[in-house]
């Protein structure tokens, strides 16, 4: 079902977590988000340089929203309610169905709206299209050791650190260490008292 609605450009269906109260909500990205996300990133180069890489010029965001069309990669914008701001993203990527049903998890807040716990929010929603909507047993994310908010945010949301990989991703022209850290689908709704997968 995801598939279809992500296709069509269309809003997609709510789920439980995303009818309930808060101050944000996810949505696909759209064609008609370049400016906004675009300005967003590019004046947020700085604050991500060395954590995170995002689309900040129209042909990046171009090739962007071609990745979301692709079977193993969803993306979502996390928007404020009220005045519907885009306040940054999540992208749960490399699906891998079969024996595995395991994904990996990036995301970034736009310079402006780090700190305000506004990811803190979007993370609980991005676990349930994670965990109910595509149906993963596991999501892995990759975080640099000295990334102490990103650290906290997965921490909070019940992430597990595993291990960790030296040189694991090049981000701003380096090759950069990360702690690996993961979530199950059965600790996700252990932790909020929702009934086995």
């Amino acid at each position: 079902m995801a598939g279809l609605w992500r296709r069509a450009r269309s809003e997609p269906p709510r789920t439980v977590d995303d009818r309930a109260s808060g101050r944000v909500y996810l949505r696909v990205p759209r064609a008609a988000d370049e400016q906004e996300f675009v300005s967003l990133m590019r004046a947020s180069r700085g604050f991500h340089r060395q954590w995170a890489s995002a689309p900040t010029d129209p042909t990046r965001f171009v090739a962007y929203l071609q990745d979301c069309g692709r079977p193993d990669f969803e993306a979502r914008l996390v928007c404020r309610r009220g005045d519907d701001r885009i306040l940054g993203f999540f992208n749960i990527s490399q699906i891998t169905r079969g024996s595995l049903q395991s994904a990996y998890l990036g995301y970034a807040v736009g310079e402006r709206y780090a700190g305000q716990g506004y990811m803190g929010e979007a993370i609980e929603l991005v676990l349930g299209v994670a965990f109910v909507e595509l149906s993963l047993h596991r999501l892995e994310a990759n975080i640099q050791p000295s990334n102490e908010a990103s650290l906290a945010l997965a921490r909070a949301a019940g992430f597990q650190r595993e291990g960790f990989s030296p040189r694991y991703l090049k981000i701003g022209g380096r090759w950069r260490d990360h702690e690996r850290w993961a979530l199950l689908a059965d600790d996700w709704r252990r932790a909020r008292g929702l009934p086995d997968g």
